[in-house]
């Protein structure tokens, strides 16, 4: 087999995206600053509950991530609409949408691969991967040189219990890499696994599909912009309706 074919068969199945993988057609994407289809997400979706996690200090890196200047949650257009019908559904049962994350610039990407390379800093193992080698984080796709978070119709999410006052008991926390945050991991409890999997029916239902090695990560079906990863920088004057 030659190298050409050998990289043709085997590269498309080694490219992917933080939590899900990028299509093979993305060796031909290209990076825009445009954020003229993109809304902020609490302009559509008042009431939603926002956690940035890459804007504070408290993730998987320890730091601040580049290109997160606002703790704001923004999506593309059609994604926004469709998290409001989830919002709805969810809201009816006594629920409220909380969001860790939503477009990610490709900046922020960089700054997680960079990051990845450097093996000596492992200051939050033991908060979201204990379980696993830093190493092997690129290797098994948790890090990749492209997210589809950075297309903008991604979400990272969970629901907010309004009885309690409490975040929903999903059996793990957001971004802990390893078999726990898989959907089905047979480890957690049959509550946890139905909490789950009350998120995830109101996602489906309002038009996203889930990522099964990631129960809080969700991406609009027919996304907008499929073939197009987004550089601006995360805050609300990248929106057009807030540019001074």
């Amino acid at each position: 087999m030659t190298l050409h074919r050998f990289k043709a068969i085997i590269l498309p199945l080694c490219i992917a995206a933080a939590g899900l993988l990028v299509p093979s057609r993305a060796y031909s994407q290209y990076l825009s600053p445009d954020a003229g289809g993109f809304v902020v997400v609490s302009d559509v979706i008042p009431d939603i509950m926002q956690e940035i996690r890459y804007f504070t200090t408290y993730n998987f890196v320890g730091e601040r991530i580049d290109g997160y200047e606002e703790p704001v949650a923004l999506l593309s257009k059609e994604a926004a609409e469709a998290l409001s019908k989830a919002a709805d559904i969810l809201r009816e049962q006594g629920y409220r949408l909380k969001i860790f994350d939503a477009y990610r610039p490709q900046k922020a990407v960089d700054h997680f691969k960079r990051w990845s390379r450097d093996l000596s800093d492992e200051r939050m193992k033991k908060y979201f991967y204990p379980d696993m080698e830093k190493s092997l984080l690129y290797v098994r796709g948790y890090i990749a040189s492209h997210s589809g978070h950075s297309r903008g119709s991604t979400v990272d999410i969970t629901i907010f219990d309004m009885d309690s006052g409490r975040e929903v008991d999903m059996g793990g926390t957001f971004d802990l890499l390893g078999e726990r945050s898989h959907v089905d991991c047979p480890d957690i409890t049959p509550q946890q696994r139905e909490n789950r999997y009350i998120l995830r029916r109101a996602m489906v239902a309002a038009g996203f599909y889930p990522y099964e090695k990631e129960w809080w990560h969700f991406t609009l079906r027919g996304e907008p912009y499929r073939n197009t990863y987004f550089t601006f920088p995360v805050r609300t004057e990248s929106v057009p309706h807030y540019r001074k």
